[in-house]
């Protein structure tokens, strides 16, 4: 196996990571609803949202880290580096987007905790 194989191997094995992220994630959210459902708990939607969008987040965050891999080191042609820019720029506007929708602020805005309510987190 010389070196573009392996790098080639390794953006597929961070890939098949970022789907199995969501696609358990996206499972695990789905059983706890189901529990706090069964249970009558309280703000089953929102703690089920929360829960899904973090696991978006970090197959999203593994899927554009197989990119980088697969386009940097395997075929740095400037076709291909403009589209991984592309890709990471779509990919960073969802993340901001379902990190504003999870936790009701920018990324940029996490150093305001104070206003956080305690207990918030799933």
């Amino acid at each position: 196996m010389d070196f573009q194989e392996a790098i080639e191997s390794a953006g597929r094995v961070v890939d098949a990571a970022g789907v199995f992220a969501v696609v358990i994630g996206a499972l695990l959210a789905a059983i706890f609803a189901a529990t706090r459902l069964i249970r009558h708990q309280s703000d089953v939607y929102r703690q089920f949202r929360r829960f899904l969008g973090r696991s978006i987040l970090l197959g999203l965050e593994l899927l554009v880290a197989a990119d980088i891999i697969r386009t940097v080191a395997v075929t740095p042609s400037l076709e291909s580096v403009a589209v991984l820019a592309a890709i990471v720029v779509i990919r960073t506007f969802l993340s901001w987007s379902l990190e504003l929708e999870i936790t009701g602020k920018w990324p940029w805005q996490k150093g305001k905790e104070a206003d956080e309510p305690k207990g918030a987190d799933v």
